[in-house]
């Protein structure tokens, strides 16, 4: 156990971050499965932006790797173009 008041602290803090990061990975996941199964390409179109920026807000705050991030992007979108 620690020892110190910050490390204490920082303990806490990683936990409430770690929540965090769990429970919007999930939630983009959700919105990327919701985005593969849909059928309709003008549904699947105006859904496209909201799920790539959720994508990018996880890259930029490091829950994924950018490249990760990339190629989401990048078969999200060339899915929804051959629709």
């Amino acid at each position: 156990m620690a020892n110190h008041k910050s490390a204490l602290k920082r303990i806490r803090r990683n936990e409430a971050v770690r929540l965090r990061n769990r429970y919007q990975h999930k939630t983009v996941r959700n919105a990327i499965k919701k985005l593969r199964n849909e059928e309709d390409k003008s549904a699947a179109e105006a859904l496209l932006p909201s799920v790539v920026g959720m994508i990018d807000k996880l890259a930029k705050k490091n829950v994924i790797h950018s490249n990760k991030a990339a190629n989401l992007k990048s078969k999200l979108m060339k899915k929804v173009a051959t629709m």
